[in-house]
């Protein structure tokens, strides 16, 4: 079956339904990265800081204390089920636009490695491995670029005329 470019292939009221969908789903990421910036979590230093404490930083301007196991597991078992499907939904639109197969099966794949660098990056640098906040930057980084062209790439073959 080819399914490539089947997308543009739509009729109209089903392709501005995906269109809202990619919208209201955008809306919602990016909501979340300004929550990520307003912690201050978008260094590596941030990133530590917010999951492991600032108790012995007497300069602080706003007392942190590091996570309790239950506030973990509710943070990473939250965040990796709503990830995997937002990056689920929006990589099955992904497969079918038009592009070159193996930038779509990038594209739609992986994400899913960026949520396990990034989440079990926090808890492992929770359990002390304060490197890997490194690890938990660039893959965020990473997902978020491709969300980004994901969304964009839907978005425009959705509301491409003709």
């Amino acid at each position: 079956m080819n399914y490539n470019g089947l997308i543009l292939t739509f009729p109209r009221e089903i392709k501005m339904f995906i269109a809202a969908f990619v919208v209201v789903l955008s809306i919602g990421y990016f909501t979340g990265l300004l929550f990520v910036g307003q912690t201050g979590s978008s260094a590596p230093a941030g990133i530590q800081e917010n999951y492991l404490g600032n108790e012995n930083d007497e300069e602080a301007e706003v007392m942190k204390f590091k996570k309790g196991e239950r506030e973990m597991l509710t943070i990473i078992h939250t965040h990796v089920l709503s990830m995997s499907f937002i990056f689920f939904l929006l990589g099955g639109l992904l497969m079918i636009t038009r592009l070159p197969e193996k930038l779509k099966i990038f594209l739609a794949i992986e994400p899913f490695f960026s949520i396990i660098l990034t989440f079990g990056g926090i808890y492992l640098m929770w359990h002390g491995l304060t490197w890997m906040k490194y690890i938990v930057m660039v893959s965020g980084i990473f997902m978020t670029l491709v969300y980004t062209a994901s969304a964009s790439i839907v978005l425009f073959q959705v509301l491409k005329r003709g």
